[in-house]
């Protein structure tokens, strides 16, 4: 009897730590995927790229567009609801177009890095979704590439290779859902994502010369991302 009192309270123990290992949140958190950002372009349009550079065919443009790129994420919770996060994302794209009808080579790529961190609110329980919540704050670094752009242009239009560093943040949250103790998918994270490039600097020192006045030195972004989260 004694014995199997002693094996059913160890069992009990075993099932219980078991059951709040599972409903406990994981020490360490890894997140990596894809992540689409929707620029704005602080005032910039086709048309004041005409003006400035003086380009009479007209052939600039600025989509309402979106750069591709990648988000990585490592978060250590000090508990089950609170976690710090080191954040860190790319993004790549072309900011100048051509306008209708017009053709146009050399455009200028843009790239971009960051690196951002800050605290995590994650409600955890039972169900295999978990919701979160975050305020990410940090670096951020935009780069235009060296380039002539020819075509539809009056003459050659050389832009020298530009780099700007600004803080950022991100604020927004998203949706994990659990598929294994192990592994689970990020269905969604949506951030409100604010940079503060000086754009009058940034392509004034692009295309030289005292050009592109009137732009705004911040910038209201969204960034989407989803991926796979590994639990430790």
């Amino acid at each position: 009897m004694i014995r199997f009192a002693a094996a059913a309270i160890t069992l009990t123990m075993l099932i219980g730590s078991f059951a709040f290992a599972q409903d406990g949140a994981p020490k360490v958190q890894v997140f990596g995927g894809y992540s689409l950002l929707k620029l704005d372009h602080g005032r910039l349009s086709g048309g004041l790229l005409d003006l400035d550079l003086h380009q009479s065919s007209d052939p600039f443009a600025l989509a309402d567009y979106f750069l591709n790129g990648w988000n990585a994420e490592a978060q250590y919770n000090t508990g089950r609801w609170l976690g710090i996060a080191a954040d860190f994302g790319g993004r790549y794209g072309t900011p100048i177009t051509a306008s209708r009808d017009r053709i146009l080579t050399g455009l200028p790529k843009e790239t971009a890095y960051s690196f951002l961190a800050g605290p995590v609110l994650s409600y955890r329980t039972k169900s295999r979704v978990t919701p979160f919540v975050h305020g990410l704050f940090g670096w951020d670094r935009t780069s235009l590439g060296a380039s002539t752009i020819n075509g539809s242009v009056t003459s050659p239009v050389p832009v020298a290779a530009t780099n700007y560093n600004d803080f950022a943040m991100a604020l927004g949250g998203g949706v994990d859902y659990r598929i294994t103790h192990h592994l689970s998918l990020r269905a969604g994270q949506l951030d409100w994502y604010h940079t503060t490039v000086n754009l009058n600097k940034f392509y004034t020192h692009a295309f030289g010369g005292t050009l592109l006045q009137g732009l705004r030195t911040n910038q209201t972004n969204y960034r989407f991302s989803a991926g796979v989260v590994a639990q430790f």
